[in-house]
């Protein structure tokens, strides 16, 4: 996205085409690139890594200090050329704005929704939402013992109208896996999230309380401040005493990022599925 967006801001008709691999204490960017700006990958590449929280990488998976990358050190490779003259000879050069072809295949799917005012479907909206107050309780330091590997994932319960629109009932399950420091142990807070205001050792909750907290401070606070088509909160839509609530099911979520998972399988086609309502093979 980095990339995307610094090639654009000098040259609005670049053709970007940038992947990103990691793993371990290191990041790949790889594609095809045509553009008029001249850009620092690495610094690009570090400036993105800094700005997520990944600050510190330990070679030994039974560390409970390593957050899976590290910023300052990590290695970094560039693997960009030009694109492809067949390609573009195929796609856009010569060709009028409206007669541009895509330069893959590729199966879409989706549409404007007014189930909530960005469109989306209400699922999509809640998941990604409940990721962005994951990472701005981190980064605010209310939950400061969090770190930044982490995902979402909300199933609602729907009435499906007469003509063909659907009502959401009841919030049916959500998910949230996070990486975080080590239960009961005391920290440097300001070690783990390279932020100011935490006391300069702190002690790491314990599993219960972590997952109280993110109860609290991530979905009540979230849903809180969502309102629904009908006009209410969709804290209206949560009843905590039959939703199911999977909050790290698998237990302890320490070694992550790039050193717990390279992440690549199935990660395209999973975000596209559009808030499950794409079915996918």
């Amino acid at each position: 996205g980095l990339v995307l967006d610094a090639c654009l801001a000098v040259d609005p008709l670049s053709k970007v085409a940038c992947e990103t691999a990691v793993k371990d204490n290191m990041v790949m960017v790889l594609g095809e690139i045509t553009t008029q700006a001249r850009l620092d990958y690495e610094t690009i590449v570090r400036t993105a890594v800094r700005n997520i929280g990944f600050d510190s990488f330990i070679d030994d998976l039974s560390s409970v200090d390593s957050k899976g990358l590290n910023c300052d050190d990590c290695e970094v490779l560039v693997r960009i050329n030009k694109q492809s003259p067949d390609i573009a000879g195929g796609v856009h050069v010569g060709r009028d704005e409206m007669d541009v072809e895509a330069g893959d295949q590729g199966i879409m799917f989706g549409y404007a929704s007014d189930e909530t005012q960005s469109t989306m479907p209400l699922t999509h909206y809640l998941a990604t939402r409940l990721g962005k107050t994951l990472t701005d309780v981190r980064k605010d330091g209310t939950l400061w013992w969090l770190r930044p590997d982490g995902k979402t994932q909300v199933t609602i319960k729907y009435r499906q109208c007469a003509d063909g629109s659907v009502e959401p009932l009841l919030i049916h399950t959500v998910l949230i896996s996070t990486q975080h420091a080590e239960p009961g142990k005391r920290t440097k807070g300001a070690e783990i999230r390279g932020y100011t205001g935490a006391d300069a050792n702190e002690v790491a909750p314990s599993m219960e309380e972590m997952n109280e907290l993110i109860i609290q401070h991530v979905i009540i606070s979230t849903l809180k401040g969502i309102t629904l088509k009908n006009g209410s909160p969709a804290l209206s839509l949560f009843d905590r005493s039959t939703c199911h609530l999977h909050i790290n099911p698998s237990g302890k979520f320490i070694i992550g990022g790039p050193q717990g998972d390279a992440g690549l399988t199935g990660r395209k086609i999973i975000i596209d599925t559009y808030g499950g309502w794409g079915a996918h093979g």
